[in-house]
This record gives C-alpha cells, sequence and structure tokens, in this order.
C-alpha cells in the first residue's frame, strides 16, 4: 500500500501541540482524514483520528462523555469514572479511541515519515502561494 497524497492543514496557534491536521491518500483509492501533527515532549509525532469514548445512561441509554456527572438526556446522576490525574497519561488516552490505525510499527513509521515530510514542505511554502504539484 503506497501514501499517494498527503493534504496539510496547518494549525499554527500559540502554545497549541497540535500543529496540522492532514489527510492521507492510499493507492489513489482511499482517503483518511484528520490525523494529527502532535509536537510531543520527544519531538513531532502523528496522532490517528479518534473519537471521545462515550458511557450510557443506565436509565435512558443515551451515550455521555466521559466525566460528566449527570446524562446529557435525562439528567439521571451517572456513575463517576475517576479524573486523569497529573501524569496519568493511561486515564487521558482511555478518552479517546483510535478509529484508524496501522496495524504494523513498519507501516505507522511509513505513515508518519511521509506525513511529517508533507508537513515540513508546507511549513516552508510562504502563505498565499500555489503549492507545486509533485
Amino acid at each position: 500500500m503506497e501514501i499517494t497524497e498527503v493534504r496539510v492543514s496547518l494549525r499554527e496557534r500559540e502554545k497549541s501541540r497540535l500543529k496540522a491536521f492532514t489527510t492521507v491518500t492510499f493507492d489513489n483509492s482511499f482517503v483518511v482524514r484528520d490525523i494529527k501533527v502532535i509536537d510531543g515532549s520527544k519531538g513531532l509525532f502523528v496522532a490517528m483520528p479518534s473519537k471521545k469514548v462515550r458511557v450510557p445512561c443506565y436509565q435512558c441509554n443515551f451515550r455521555n462523555e466521559i466525566g460528566n456527572k449527570y446524562c446529557s438526556q435525562c439528567g439521571a446522576k451517572l456513575e463517576i469514572i475517576p479524573e486523569p490525574r497529573v501524569g496519568d497519561e493511561n486515564m487521558r488516552q482511555e478518552e479517546h479511541r483510535d478509529i484508524a490505525h496501522p496495524i504494523t510499527m513498519e507501516f505507522r513509521k511509513y505513515i508518519q515519515t511521509k506525513v511529517l515530510e508533507a508537513y515540513e514542505k508546507e511549513k516552508t511554502i510562504p502563505q498565499g502561494e500555489a503549492i507545486p504539484a509533485a
């Protein structure tokens, strides 16, 4: 499987770790949107698209975000899930679940390399200037 296109949308904001959203096309036939470029403690890395995990209300079965004390639909008190403690990365990661992700480390590295190359290229092009076709 080959990456045939990477589109980058820069999100340069002060004090924000999120640097860009990308859209990656595989074999000119499959697209994955919302792959993020994030500036982590060890440098830039790529985060796969994810969604917030939701918990059902025991009374009406409405799916609420983790951390809500009351159901957004019926107002029933929800089972309290402990807030993540400072430095507890595992708890924070459990709030989100990947929608799509590579199975092997080699393919993850391949995606990360291609996305970060496109990100660096996008940063060097002055705004308002057309991006040359590859």
